[in-house]
């Protein structure tokens, strides 16, 4: 039996079902945020992006068309957000097809785009995920909560310490 994945868009059928599996392995999703993301969906703020495996979902990823972080946003580069598999289906491909999918949409429409990723350990295989699809740093230097870190300051190693980074269809010149 061949295991299969299917990406698809997110619906509005999908906000119970997402906050339910989340919840279940300890993934930190308030229903509220979920039928934000929903909501931004709606309104053409952000596209999210469902995985299954095997009719079950997987994990999930949304693609923002205005980033936050203020060189994406003024450079109009859509950001890779918020990217989650379901950690006993890690490993299966899952995350690929979701990377796969979102890059083709954003390539699509705007030709290049940007992510950003967490420098701690259990962020490391995502930062491996990213060398191995071609991402590069953006070459601005780590952020914390998107503003640089100067050097010879302490900042604290959590989620809102992050190396961003871009690709592009065209070959990004040096």
């Amino acid at each position: 039996m061949t295991n299969s994945i299917e990406v698809g868009p997110m619906t509005k059928a999908d906000i119970e079902p997402v906050f339910r599996i989340f919840t279940e392995h300890k993934i930190n999703k308030p229903l509220d945020y979920i039928e934000k993301c929903w909501e931004e969906n709606v309104t053409n703020q952000r596209i999210t992006l469902l995985a299954s495996y095997d009719g079950q979902f997987a994990g999930s990823l949304h693609l923002l068309s205005t980033s936050e972080y203020p060189y994406f946003r003024e450079n109009g580069i859509p950001e890779i957000n918020d990217f989650n598999v379901i950690p006993p289906l890690r490993k299966l491909g899952i995350g690929h097809a979701l990377m796969e999918a979102v890059e083709n949409i954003a390539f699509n429409k705007y030709g290049i785009v940007g992510i950003g990723v967490g420098l701690y350990q259990s962020y490391g295989s995502a930062q491996r995920l990213y060398a191995r699809r071609g991402y590069m740093p953006d070459g601005r230097g780590l952020m914390y909560r998107q503003q640089p870190v100067t050097p010879g300051t302490e900042v604290c190693a959590d989620d809102d310490l992050n190396l961003y980074f871009t690709k592009s269809l065209i070959k990004e010149s040096e």
